[in-house]
């Protein structure tokens, strides 16, 4: 008997793009990842990856290497800018594992890449990756979507997948029309040899310091020899969207004047600090085309304050698979019903990224008398519970992809919920 399987373009080797891979590629579909980077490079910072995102790895077979190369913290907490008072946020060690099923891990985007492809390699060889391939464009969507690559060739599959990231190509030429709106924040981002703080400060712990018109995120990566440091700033001074535009710690440094002196400390010690604005982007009613979707940051771009981007694109590349697998006689058909699965959920996620960081920034921190009470209120144990505990049980694997199930409304747990910068 012959097993049917599909020929599968996916635009961009990043997360979403390899974890959409791999999912295919042991459901048997021959798969050609085409990435427009001339190799794997160690870039990026901190990813965390609630279980929401690790059940869907370790489903791939890929728990176990993950957590050799990332970090299993103890737990959340929630700092004061000026005076370092703390508050538990939850505990993510044993406790995660009884309630999720699955672990809270912190790890190094390169590493989580390299894990990823080195999966996708073992199942599909080396050839199923090609680096230095640029897509410029596409010819048709229906039957045999066509991609136009930038040496002239063209390129026939059955399925194409765009994760080719915020900036897509080919949501543009889908038809969709970009357009960011600068959030009058920037963020800082870099790395820091946790060997090298003050030793009360390398412990294995995720900490959110909020403050009024800025907010810190720290957590250790890399098996804890790291410790990743995000600092969000309103400002209007800064508008590219790039994550590798360089600033320094003296600048970083006057953007947190007066905040505590273990916020100074992760500054003092950046490696190389960098910058970007932060760009929002309204959820898009619609994606794909014919046999073209998008994933991940091509579909929904976000602002990194629900720490969920990463997961969220793995979620993505489950449940696409799924449906592809499910829909084999119909790939048309099987996208549309990814994209109603996916479209809502992602949809609340980005809106809710906008409220997060309000949360965060609250004019009311600026208040030594009333910050304290703000904390309490806004971080509850019952609102924590109510704003993640939904995010963390969505399952990817055993969500209904039924039509039926679609059409009376998919089986899943949308939320607004609000989490640390990624």
């Amino acid at each position: 008997m012959t097993v049917r399987s599909l020929r599968v373009g996916i635009v961009g080797a990043g997360i979403g793009g390899l974890a959409l891979a791999l999912a295919l590629a042991r459901r048997g579909d021959d798969v050609g990842v085409l990435e427009q980077a001339p190799a794997c490079a160690d870039v990026g910072a901190g990813i965390q990856l609630s279980p929401n995102a690790t059940r869907c790895l370790a489903a791939l077979d890929l728990l176990q290497p993950l957590l050799e190369v990332g970090n299993l913290p103890e737990g959340k907490e929630v700092r004061l800018w000026s005076t370092g008072q703390r508050w538990k946020l939850f505990d993510l060690g044993a406790s995660a594992m009884q309630r999720f099923g699955f672990p809270y891990v912190m790890v190094h985007r390169a590493d989580l890449h390299r894990v990823l492809l080195e999966g996708l390699v073992r199942i599909a060889g080396a050839r199923s990756v090609r680096f230095g391939v640029h897509c410029v464009g596409i010819d048709r969507v229906q039957d045999a979507p066509t991609l136009q690559l930038a040496d002239g060739r063209r390129e026939a599959f059955d399925v194409v997948v765009a994760c080719d990231g915020v900036h897509s190509v080919l949501r543009t030429a889908l038809g969709h029309v970009d357009k960011p709106v600068f959030m009058g924040c920037i963020a800082w981002r870099g790395l820091v040899p946790t060997a090298e703080l003050p030793a009360h400060l390398r412990a294995p712990m995720g900490t959110n310091w909020i403050g009024p018109g800025r907010h810190v995120i720290t957590y250790p990566v890399r098996r804890g020899e790291l410790t990743n440091f995000v600092g969000i700033v309103e400002s209007d001074d800064w508008r590219e969207e790039s994550w590798t535009s360089r600033g320094s710690r003296e600048e970083c440094r006057a953007d947190f004047l007066g905040w505590h002196d273990d916020v100074q400390a992760y500054i003092d010690r950046l490696e190389q600090p960098y910058r970007w604005a932060l760009m929002g982007r309204e959820p898009l009613a619609s994606w794909g085309l014919g046999r073209v979707t998008l994933l991940g940051d091509a579909a929904h771009p976000t602002l990194p304050f629900l720490a969920q981007g990463a997961c969220m694109a793995i979620e993505d590349g489950t449940v696409l698979a799924r449906c592809l697998a499910a829909g084999i006689d119909d790939p048309e058909a099987a996208l549309r019903r990814y994209e109603r699965l996916r479209i809502g959920r992602t949809a609340r996620i980005v809106r809710g990224a906008t409220e997060a960081g309000r949360r965060f920034h609250n004019p009311a921190l600026a208040d030594a008398a009333g910050d304290a009470r703000y904390v309490e209120v806004e971080w509850s144990p019952d609102r924590v519970r109510e704003r993640y505990d939904p995010l963390f049980e969505y399952d990817a694997l055993t969500i209904d992809i039924e039509p039926a199930a679609i059409a009376a409304g998919p089986r899943s747990q949308d939320t607004t919920e609000e989490g640390a910068t990624s």
